[in-house]
């Protein structure tokens, strides 16, 4: 018998028209699904203003953020699940109240993408020209979160944003971890660069670069990145450019040269949410505080071995002047742990038994995205 051939082609072939409707279909119940949950958050909005608890609430974003993970079993990657659930996120705040973030300005620095980041694109915020207006915007409400930056991978602690704690009422309640990747850009051709503009930290990051490619260029410190940016553009004819993000050279219409190009590939700086209150536990916590000792010799040790005591991992430690008298420090240090858990707590209690100033910043979830 005479063999016929195969048709490996489907009988019915699914049209791209027939998926196209697929997805219609699918966006349709999404748009559902979004509402439905929209009705919802504005249900809880109702009940948190009744009750007068905090409408942002990190705890409950970063364990519902977990549990979405690990429910996917999908194509999406975990970064795009985050960047959807965070605009979705953002929206419900903006539905539960007209949320606005203080952040140090102007727009297009690392500090306001570390906001967005955050928070989404669907709240308000409102720029600062300095670390100071960021922490007075907050405390006197006309702003319900600040954020700040406090250390970077490479350059080390923010001391404006340690200082600036001392003295104020406000808490930490969230944390933000942002990659940092700085660039070469401007208005005109590499050659005839003669003036690099930018913040200290983003000098002090791109240290080994600088030398290596532009050795006699003048390096003017600036404010912000994006004033470096708007800088370059503005005085371009006398050979200007700007070292900063991608967002600073979209805002003044700059080209970017030289992409990357901070001395460590994983440069990471990190940022504070604050506000009036801390945060409930979530089993993965941080908590900050700053505290003096006593003038007296083995002080330091003795405060230290508090932690020591009771296994708490000391996961930084920052000294700064205290301003009230010569030689003295006031010490910064992140802790593992939520300060509601009995042996933080206790650890705590023994700290002040050999400090003569103890202040507790805040507890919030250790985690970054």
């Amino acid at each position: 018998m005479r063999a016929t051939k195969k048709n490996n082609q489907p009988r019915n072939p699914v049209s791209l028209e027939d998926i196209r409707k697929q997805i219609d279909e699918v966006d349709s119940r999404l748009m559902n699904l979004l509402s439905e949950r929209a009705d919802l958050v504005h249900q809880v909005g109702v009940i948190k203003k009744q009750e007068g608890l905090q409408i942002y609430a990190p705890e409950r974003e970063d364990a519902l953020l977990k549990k979405l993970l690990e429910k996917n079993h999908g194509r999406l990657p975990e970064k795009s699940i985050r960047a959807i659930y965070r605009e979705i996120m953002s929206a419900a705040l903006a539905l539960e109240d007209d949320l606005k973030i203080a952040y140090l300005g102007p727009e297009g620095t690392w500090t306001h993408q570390a906001a967005i980041k955050k928070f989404g694109h669907s709240v308000q915020y409102a720029s600062q020209p300095n670390f100071s207006d960021v922490f007075d915007q907050v405390a006197r409400r006309r702003a319900d979160y600040g954020v700040v930056p406090i250390e970077n991978s490479t350059e080390g602690a923010v001391s404006h944003t340690l200082d600036l704690f001392v003295d104020s009422p406000l808490h930490i309640c969230a944390q933000i971890l942002l990659r940092i990747e700085n660039n070469l850009m401007a208005a005109i051709p590499r050659e005839k660069i003669k003036t690099l503009y930018s913040h200290p930290q983003v000098f002090g990051q791109c240290r080994n670069w600088i030398l290596k490619h532009f050795p006699e260029a003048d390096m003017v410190e600036v404010s912000s990145t994006t004033k470096a940016a708007k800088l370059a553009q503005e005085y371009a004819d006398h050979g200007a450019a700007a070292l900063g993000g991608a967002l600073a050279a979209e805002l003044h219409g700059l080209t970017i040269l030289d992409h990357s190009i901070q001395d460590r590939a994983t440069n990471t700086t990190r940022f504070l949410v604050i506000g009036e209150k801390t945060c409930p536990p979530t089993g993965n916590d941080r908590t900050s505080i700053l505290f003096s000792i006593q003038d007296k010799p083995g002080a330091l040790v003795s405060a230290l071995q508090s932690f020591d005591q009771f296994e708490i991992n000391m996961s930084k430690i920052e000294s700064r002047p205290s301003k009230q008298k010569d030689w003295e420090y006031i010490f910064y240090v992140d802790l593992g742990g939520h300060c509601e858990e009995p042996k933080v707590a206790n650890a705590l209690d023994e700290l002040r038994k050999h400090c003569s100033f103890v202040k507790l910043l805040g507890s919030y979830p250790d985690a970054g995205e």
